[in-house]
């Protein structure tokens, strides 16, 4: 059991209780529970951890090999790359991007890359949830296409053994990397056997026009036709939508999620139509992306340019409210992922980070999420719970040296 004591929550000190992985009770002044480790937070704050949405967290440390290129030559050339990488690498290529996850205050990271198995084992290692999906992408080729379905039900079978600490799912790469009969037979699967499905949506206006000439419609539509959509589906980039696109994500709940330095790096584009979406009925996350595109997976930095882009654009300081912000980084990814997260709630899965409020950022009287979002750098957050168990506590995550070791060990692959 973990007390904290009179720390910051929202606009009030509070007392908060964490019994069992779960938040047992909030209010002030809190009897001490005998054997309960005591926090005192009265220079501290708490917020819900943060869900990265859409990442390839094994990229870390293909970081900053191609730069300055569109997303097509620079997909060409990571993907050989990827052709000679095996899973010790993944393993420790993913250690060390949750090093960085954790220090950014994320708990929950909805992954889509390669030995997806090595990246669960390290992962959960450093104590944190993710989401893993076996990633079709075969090319249009009937061959690879069989071979992939077979692969995916052998990993479906041992994924049913994972515990309720990670979760399984089917990533379909994009219209333009997987064949219809495999989008198809994905998507059922699915559907019947209550998986998430994660895909690329609308990344480019290349990815666009490339659909329009081979189907006669948008990418958004084109799934549509293949009853692909629903409330199970998480869509990254969602850039380059008309009003039909974002109607048919809206009508059918879709998750959506904004990967704005990824976007802007890539030179893909910068008008996400937040509010459109929102408006439709879509729910609206936030990702990093890979950090060979994005170059980091610091959710607290890309919520500010997330902000600053939507009320740049749109000629609206108005444009995108602190609160909504918080939630597209927090609850709402945990509604797409169906966890009891994002919120600090009695009965909640106690997914939280400790901010540090004493240094220059906080001296202010402005709200702790304006200070936090427009002026504070993610050393801030001094301490990060998942499942009510501490992965970092001022700033210390154990074992980083060796996990560093390991993978300058594995760089001799790229």
């Amino acid at each position: 059991m973990i007390l904290l004591k009179n720390i910051l929550n929202g606009n009030a000190r509070t007392d908060i209780l964490v019994k069992d992985g779960r938040i047992a009770a909030i209010g002030p002044q809190l009897e001490p529970v005998p054997g309960a480790e005591v926090l005192d937070g009265s220079r501290k704050a708490v917020i819900p951890a943060f869900l990265n949405m859409h990442t390839h967290a094994g990229m870390i440390l293909l970081r900053g090999i191609h730069e300055d290129l569109k997303l097509q030559e620079w997909l060409n050339r990571i993907w050989k790359i990827e052709a000679v990488l095996d899973r010790d690498f993944m393993y420790w290529s993913t250690k060390a991007a949750c090093l960085e996850m954790i220090r950014c205050g994320t708990s929950t990271f909805n992954d889509q890359y390669w030995f997806c198995t090595a990246a669960r084992e390290a992962a959960l290692e450093m104590g944190l949830r993710p989401v893993l999906s076996f990633v079709f992408l075969d090319s249009m080729n009937a061959e690879t296409a069989a071979a992939q379905r077979e692969a995916f039900l052998s990993l479906y079978e041992r994924s049913r053994e994972w515990g309720d600490e990670s979760m399984f799912a089917v990533s379909i790469h994009s219209v333009y990397t997987v064949s219809e009969e495999n989008i198809r037979w994905a998507s059922n699967f699915a559907k019947e056997h209550g998986l998430r499905v994660h895909v690329h949506l609308s990344e480019t206006l290349k990815e666009n026009q490339d659909c329009l000439q081979a189907h006669g419609v948008s990418p958004t539509a084109y799934l549509d036709s293949l009853d692909i959509w629903g409330p199970h589906v998480i869509a990254a980039h969602c850039l380059h939508l008309s009003e039909e696109d974002i109607r048919i994500l809206g009508q059918h709940r879709v998750n959506c999620v904004h990967n704005i330095h990824s976007n802007l790096k890539l030179a893909s584009g910068y008008r996400f139509p937040y509010q459109e979406l929102r408006d439709a009925g879509a729910n609206v996350c936030l990702g990093t992306d890979g950090a060979s595109s994005g170059n980091d997976m610091d959710m607290l930095s890309h919520m500010k340019t997330v902000a600053l882009m939507q009320k740049a654009w749109r000629e609206d300081p108005s444009a995108m409210h602190l609160q909504e912000l918080l939630d597209c980084a927090t609850v709402n990814g945990a509604r797409a992922l169906g966890l009891d997260s994002g919120v600090i709630r009695e009965g909640a899965w106690a997914d939280l980070s400790i901010i540090d409020m004493d240094n220059s950022y906080f001296l202010s009287p402005g709200s702790l999420a304006a200070n936090l979002v427009y002026a504070a750098p993610s050393q801030v957050i001094s301490s990060l719970m998942v499942r009510g168990k501490w992965v970092m506590q001022n700033r210390r995550i154990p074992e980083e040296e060796t996990i560093l070791e390991g993978a300058r060990s594995v760089l001799s692959q790229i």
